[in-house]
C-alpha cells in the first residue's frame, strides 16, 4: 500500500479488514445466539474441550434481570457486524463506532474472563471463543489505527 492510497481504495470497493472484522463478529453472533438458545430452552450446553460450561452459564453472573449474558453478546456482535460491514463498503464513520464497539466489548470480555478465572472457578469454552472473536475484532480495528492503513 502506498501512501497515497486510503482506506476507501484498497480492495476496490470492498475493504478486506473490515470484511473480515464483519466475518469475525458473524461466528461472534452465532456463538451468542447458539448459548440464547440453549439458555432459553434449558438446553445443557455440550463442553467437549473443558469442563466448566454449566457451571459457568449458570452462575449468578449469567444473567442481568432474567436476560442471558449471551443475549446482549448476540446484539452487540449484530451491532458489530452490521458497522463492520457498512464499513467494509466504504463508511468511515462506521469503522470508528465498530472500533469504539469493539473496545467496549473487549473490555467486558475481559471482566468477564477475570470473573471465570478468579471468582466462579471455571471456563465456558463458548465464553472462550467469544472472547477470541472479540479480541480478533478489536486486533483487526487497531491494526487499521496504528499501521498507517486507512
Amino acid at each position: 500500500m502506498t501512501e497515497t492510497e486510503t482506506f476507501d481504495e484498497i480492495g476496490g470497493g470492498l475493504r478486506k479488514i473490515p470484511f473480515a472484522a464483519a466475518v469475525a463478529a458473524l461466528a461472534g453472533l452465532a456463538d451468542a445466539v447458539y448459548l440464547t438458545v440453549h439458555h432459553f430452552t434449558a438446553e445443557p450446553v455440550p463442553c467437549s474441550v473443558i469442563s466448566g460450561c454449566e457451571t459457568v452459564l449458570t452462575s449468578s453472573y449469567a444473567e442481568i434481570a432474567g436476560i442471558p449474558l449471551a443475549a446482549f453478546g448476540a446484539a452487540a456482535y449484530f451491532a458489530a457486524f452490521s458497522l463492520a460491514l457498512l464499513s467494509a463498503f466504504g463508511n468511515r464513520t462506521a469503522w470508528t463506532l465498530f472500533g469504539i464497539q469493539s473496545i467496549l466489548m473487549a473490555a467486558f470480555t475481559a471482566w468477564l474472563i477475570y470473573l471465570q478465572a478468579f471468582v466462579i472457578g471455571a471456563f465456558c469454552q463458548f465464553c472462550l471463543i467469544s472472547a477470541v472473536t472479540t479480541f480478533t475484532m478489536l486486533a483487526l480495528y487497531l491494526f487499521t489505527r496504528f499501521s498507517g492503513y486507512r
